[in-house]
């Protein structure tokens, strides 16, 4: 790699030769991690479409009896705009404006994941009310496992993006923070993209 190729987004300037080889490598490490959880993802995915008929939906209430379009859509909307947001945050990393800016748009992204897991565990809660426990049928095992583990994520990417927000007030906006920002952005927008797959066949197509 010459002296001269930047990581895209990082503003690391052409001198730092070193601190982009060492982005490429861990960054390349991460997307190598992202793809293996899109694999899990898709088996997930695949797995659910398998139940989507009367054999696999046997013993539980179905998705007109469970889904509330409503709330998912309020979960919709918090995750999508908590992904416009990160955009503040690369562009307050791009054009260096400050600590402040970064962390209030990380604030701002970790507010709206956490309005969108309220939502999914209160719509949990009030599914298994109704008896649409994993245990009741092979599609209702299916859901629980693909839309809890979206869930998962989203609080794993709410917990590093307190961390970042810790980094950042205590060690300020160094090399180390700038790829760690980078990977969380991408994590962040992967989030994003694997919930407009639920979205659509986990919720719009039972219910069409």
């Amino acid at each position: 790699m010459s002296e001269n190729t930047l990581y895209p987004g990082l503003n690391l300037g052409e001198t730092h030769g070193e601190a982009h080889e060492q982005a490429e490598s861990i960054v390349f490490g991460f997307w190598v991690f992202l793809m293996s959880d899109l694999i899990i993802f898709g088996i997930l995915f695949a797995s659910y479409a398998s139940y989507l008929d009367p054999i696999g939906m046997a013993g539980g209430p179905g998705p007109k009896d469970l889904f509330d379009i409503k709330s998912v859509a309020l979960q919709t909307g918090f995750l999508l705009f908590g992904g416009i947001a990160y955009a503040g945050v690369s562009l307050a990393l791009k054009y260096e404006q400050g600590r402040a800016k970064l962390i209030a748009w990380l604030l701002v992204c970790a507010v709206l994941g956490a309005g969108f897991v309220v939502f999914e565990v209160k719509d949990f809660v009030t599914q298994a009310g109704k008896g649409g426990i994993p245990q009741a049928s092979g599609w209702l095992s299916s859901y629980w496992t693909l839309v809890g583990l979206h869930g998962f994520h989203v609080c794993c990417g709410i917990l590093w993006i307190l961390t970042m927000i810790v980094q950042i007030a205590t060690r300020g906006v160094d090399d180390t923070v700038k790829v760690r920002l980078s990977m969380l952005g991408v994590f962040w927008h992967f989030l994003d993209l694997i919930w407009v797959g639920i979205f659509s066949l986990v919720f719009l197509v039972p219910l069409a």
